[in-house]
Formats: structure tokens, sequence, C-alpha cells
């Protein structure tokens, strides 16, 4: 491969922070991305980011081109600025999508216009037809276009998507599953964007274990019912901040998935989630259990406290950094690997266009997508839509107070309240 892609990350909130970031951070080290841009709507996130401890201490031979510039006042707005930025990278560069969910859609159809791959945040985006235009435009242009679902790339559950399909736990029929994150949330910019307006907890957070379902089963969720309790926030917005969901599924099992922005700041661990499955088989009942928010770790600490806790229950398996020697320091868990996995396809496309005209090129891409397609690792338009199906049942429910949402697949997929 010739030269490196660079990256453009739109959007420097709490995502790029924790994760994003000091994962193509890690990347770069590597020798796999060049130049990292981030870009915000103001230079106050970008500061933050710049000014990070964590992030200098991991990485501090490294750094990020700020737009707009960290030297910009934060009361200057700039909506458009991503374009400009986006535009102004090389072709089949990888632009990372890290708005709210309700703007993914212009930053990705932005992107694809300037023929750059994609790497964005789940949900992809919140309704169905624009997850399948989304799929159209890029393969049309042999553009990457991978979600990010991290807790695909969680070693449990591969393992558990393996043995599943392997006849091993029997056949799906009921379960629970939760990813409460915490109250302090509340304080933080989702007052301005995860709002009854736009989103809610179920379709924040609880995507990630429907999806889960999915990728561990090859089932399909066929109905949505989704209450939830309305809260305000601290400046006065209100948001559906406790959900219950309940969603059916191909094979008429039934998945409740709990999520709320009320796990208590002082709990011991970061946040609570985890998935519980029972299943059917010949004379017997299988079971699959991932704790997902405990794992075996128990912390005490004499002086300074990490996170606001003395006493802490971490998890090392999202995202974590380690000492391995050398500079700085290392990034390790799913929330990296699936950063890496979605980079690595990128690169895959771009290593087989290498020496080929421009009509070759574009079928080398086109059999990788589909192949990326097929294999159902990585989460990508054509593999996942049944996703912003359940993203548009989940938000017609719970407008509608709770009521079943049905939906429907095939040319003409949608959704709709169930008729009694």
């Amino acid at each position: 491969m010739s030269a490196k892609p660079q990256v453009c990350i739109v959007g420097g909130g709490m995502i790029t922070q924790v994760q994003i970031l000091p994962s193509f951070y890690q990347l770069q080290r590597l020798g796999l991305v060049g130049e990292i841009h981030v870009c915000s709507l103001d230079s106050a996130p970008l500061r933050v980011l710049a000014g990070d401890e964590q992030l200098l201490r991991a990485f501090p031979e490294q750094g990020f081109t700020a737009h707009p510039p960290l030297e910009t006042e934060a009361s200057e707005k700039f909506p458009e600025l991503f374009r400009e930025v986006i535009a102004s990278l090389p072709r089949h560069s990888i632009v990372v999508v890290a708005m709210p969910d309700h703007l993914h859609h212009m930053v990705i159809d932005e992107a694809i216009r300037r023929d750059q791959h994609i790497c964005c945040v789940k949900p992809l985006v919140l309704t169905h037809a624009q997850a399948v235009e989304i799929e159209r435009k890029a393969y049309e242009r042999g553009l990457v276009v991978g979600i990010e679902y991290h807790k695909r790339l969680d070693d449990r559950a591969l393992l558990a998507r393996r043995q599943y399909r392997e006849g091993l736990f029997g056949e799906f029929r009921i379960g629970h599953a939760e990813m409460n994150e915490p109250y302090y949330y509340r304080r933080s910019n989702f007052m301005n964007w995860c709002t009854c307006e736009h989103s809610d907890m179920f379709a924040y957070v609880g995507c990630h274990y429907v999806d889960q379902l999915h990728f561990i089963t090859g089932l399909l969720p066929t109905a949505v019912s989704v209450y939830g309790v309305v809260d305000e926030y601290p400046n006065g917005n209100k948001g559906y901040l406790w959900t219950d969901a309940r969603v059916i599924w191909s094979n008429g099992g039934c998945l409740n998935v709990t999520n709320i922005m009320g796990y208590p700041d002082k709990g011991p661990g970061g946040n609570f989630q985890g998935i519980r499955l029972y299943c059917a088989g010949k004379g017997n009942s299988g079971m699959l259990v991932h704790n997902d928010q405990y794992r075996g770790i128990e912390y005490c600490y004499v002086a300074d406290s990490v996170d606001g806790k003395f006493y802490h229950e971490p998890s090392p398996d999202y995202f974590k950094y380690v000492d391995l020697g050398g500079v700085g320091l290392t990034c390790v868990g799913y929330g990296y690997r699936s950063i890496e996995y979605i980079v690595r396809s990128i690169l895959r496309s771009i290593e087989a266009c290498e020496g080929l005209g421009e009509a070759d090129a574009l079928a080398a891409r086109q059999t990788l997508i589909r192949q990326f397609d097929q294999e159902g690792i990585m989460a990508t338009p054509a593999n996942s839509s049944y996703n912003e199906l359940v993203m548009e049942a989940g938000r017609l429910s719970i407008q509608g107070g709770g009521r079943e949402v049905q939906i429907r697949y095939g040319d003409n997929a949608g959704v709709e309240f169930r008729r009694y």
C-alpha cells in the first residue's frame, strides 16, 4: 500500500475521547493510517481532547489537526465545516462518524459523495430507507461502510455465536438484556440531543443487544414495543431516560431490553450491562448468560479515587490502557479491536486496487464489500439494516405509549402498528 489513508473524525464528544481517538492513535502508531483530523461544531470539545491527560500519557508523540483550530473562540460555530474537511482529504480516506444519532446521515452522505470510506458509530441511521440508500450509493462507488457495533468483537459474543450456530444451546426462546448508563450522562451533551424529539435510551444503547442477539443467533426482529418514562435534564430538556422494550423474533422468541440513564454515579461499575438467554433443545434446555458489567475485578483505592469511586469494579474488556513497554501506553479491549477490524477491512479494499485500472479496481472493491456483507462479522448497511427497522419501530412505539409495532421485510420493508 503506497500512501496510508488519512482519517477525519467528525464529532469530538465522549465516544471520541474514550474510544475512537485513542484507537486511531494506536493504528497510526502501528503504521496503518496517516494524518488524523478531528472536526467539531466548535473548538470547545477539541480543546478537551488536546488536553486529555490520559491521551497525552498514552500517546505523547502524537496529535491531531483540529477543525476549527484550537485557538478559535468556543462561541463561534461551524456547522458546515465537516464538509470542507472531508472534501480536502485524499480520495479513499476514512471518515469516522461520531455525531449524535440523528446527524449521522448528513455526514455519511457527504463522505460517500467525496469517495471516502466510512466507520460509523452505532446505529448507522434512524430509518431503514436511509440505510438502503447508503448501501446502494456506497456499493456503486466501491466504498466500505463499517458500523461500529463493538460488542460484536467481544470474544464472548464471538464464542457464543460459533457455539449457538453449532446447535450447542438449542433454539432461543426468551431472554433479558440491560445496558444502563450512569446518571452523570445527564450533565453532558446528551442533554442537547438525546431528547424526546430525537432519540431515547433504547435507540441509543438498546440497539447493542438487539444487534448482539441477531449476531449470535441469526434471527431477525419482527415486532417491537417500547415504553419510556420521560425525565428532565439539568437544562430543562426532556428525554425518554428510562425505557423498557420487548422485541419479538422470527422464531417467536422474545427479548426484553431495559435501558436507563440512571445507574448510580457512585455504583461500583462504570454502568450495568448484560444479557441472559434461555433456549430449548431436544428434551432439554440451554442457557447463555453474559454478565458484561462485572468481569471479576474488585479494587479499593487508598487515596485518589478512579472515576469518582474508591471502591471500583472496572471492566477490562471494553477499552483500557496497559503498559506493554515502549513509548506511552497500549489500547486493549473489544472497543479497540472493533475499530481495528473495520480499518483493516478498509485497508484490504484499498490494497486490492493496487495496480488496477478504475473499472477493475471498482469491481475488486465491490467483491470485497459483498464478502464483508456475507461474513457478517463487521456490521454493514446490507447485513444490519434490520437495526434501522428496529429503530423506526421503537420510536413509533415509544411515542405511541408502548403500542406494539410490527416489522415487515422485503421490497416493501417498513413498520406499522399491530392491528388487533
